[in-house]
């Protein structure tokens, strides 16, 4: 078997929702498009070897959780989101750490640009 330097990754970018999220009330009253990258580390030896899906994460499971909560009750800060973000991927006990990015391409900066985002990575302890 061959040794791992580096854990294997697996991503899904691009989830979007409209969704209410937000200090501002006008942020909150008629929303914006929200988007999130998630990008997993963990372990992909036994999946590929046994060919099974029951031994990494489903990233179309991990695609409905993680829109769920982009979608779902509307805090303040992008930081509390990707935190919400980042615990559902842990909860699969698979993922060793993950990297979380939250876009918010339509914030109100009084200036132009193309995206905000913030980047959040957590590990299993």
């Amino acid at each position: 078997m061959v040794e791992r330097r580096t854990p294997d990754r697996i991503a899904v970018h691009g989830i979007r929702a409209h969704a209410h999220h937000g200090v501002y009330a006008f942020e909150r009253e008629r929303g914006q498009m929200f988007r999130v990258d998630a990008v997993l580390e963990l372990d992909t030896t036994a999946a590929a070897m046994g060919d099974d899906l029951t031994r990494t994460v489903d990233y179309a499971d991990l695609a409905q959780q993680l829109h769920a909560v982009l979608n779902g009750e509307p805090v303040n800060l992008l930081e509390t989101l990707a935190q919400r973000l980042a615990d559902v991927c842990l909860r699969n006990q698979l993922v060793e750490a993950v990297e979380i990015t939250v876009h918010k391409p339509e914030a109100e900066l009084g200036v132009p640009f193309d995206d905000v985002t913030v980047t959040i990575r957590r590990q299993r302890a």
